[in-house]
C-alpha cells in the first residue's frame, strides 16, 4: 500500500502537470543551491522549478496521460511547470544552461506532446508570443492600407479621366471648329 506523503506527492505533481500548458525536464546534478535559486528567479513566474522524485513523477505524468517522458526519468531530474508562455521559459532555461553547464535540458511537453530536448532549443530560438503578435498586427494593418489605397485607386482614377475628357471637350468646343460644322461648310 501507497504511502500517505507519497500519495500526496504524486498528487500535487499530477496537478502541478495538469495546471501547466508546459513542462521541461532538467538535470540539476552539480548545480548549488544558490545557482538553482537563481535559475527559479529567472523564470519568474512563468513558470515553477521543482526538484522532484523520478518514480513518484513518472507516475504522475502517467495520471495525466503523459507517458512519451518515462524514458527521461533517469538522475536527478527537476521539472519547469510553465504556466505562462513557453517561449520565455525555454530562453530562460536555455540561456541558463549555458551560463551553468551543469543543467541539462533532457525534453519535455508542450500542451501534450512531448519534445526532444533540441525542439525545446528550438522553442526557446522563437520571439516571445508579444513580438509575435506586434509582427502579425503589422502585417495585418499593412494589408489593410494595401486595400485601402487599391479601393481609393480606381474612384480617383475614374475622377481623373472624366476631368481629362471634360478638358479635351472644353479645349477642342472652344479652338477648332467642330467635325459637324466643317463638313457643312465644305458643301
Amino acid at each position: 500500500m501507497a504511502r500517505p506523503d507519497k500519495a500526496a506527492a504524486v498528487a500535487e505533481i499530477t496537478e502541478l502537470f495538469r495546471g501547466s500548458n508546459a513542462a521541461v525536464l532538467t538535470e540539476y546534478r552539480g548545480l548549488t543551491v544558490k545557482q538553482v535559486k537563481t535559475l527559479r528567479r529567472s523564470l519568474g513566474d512563468n513558470a515553477q522549478y521543482a526538484v522532484v522524485k523520478n518514480t513518484l513523477t513518472k507516475i504522475a505524468a502517467n495520471e495525466v496521460g503523459i507517458t512519451e517522458l518515462d524514458d527521461l526519468f533517469a538522475g536527478p531530474t527537476a521539472v519547469a511547470f510553465v504556466t505562462g508562455d513557453p517561449v520565455e521559459s525555454a530562453k530562460a532555461l536555455r540561456d541558463f544552461a549555458k551560463e551553468n553547464p551543469a543543467l541539462v535540458i533532457k525534453g519535455g511537453v508542450l500542451d501534450g506532446k512531448a519534445l526532444s530536448a533540441d525542439e525545446i532549443k528550438k522553442l526557446a530560438d522563437l520571439e516571445s508570443r508579444e513580438v509575435l503578435l506586434a509582427k502579425l498586427a503589422g502585417a495585418m494593418k499593412g494589408k489593410q492600407s494595401q486595400a485601402a489605397a487599391l479601393f481609393q485607386a480606381l474612384p480617383s482614377k475614374l475622377v481623373r479621366t472624366v476631368e481629362a475628357l471634360r478638358e479635351k471637350v472644353e479645349q477642342g468646343g472652344a479652338g477648332t471648329p467642330a467635325p459637324a460644322a466643317e463638313e457643312t461648310a465644305a458643301e
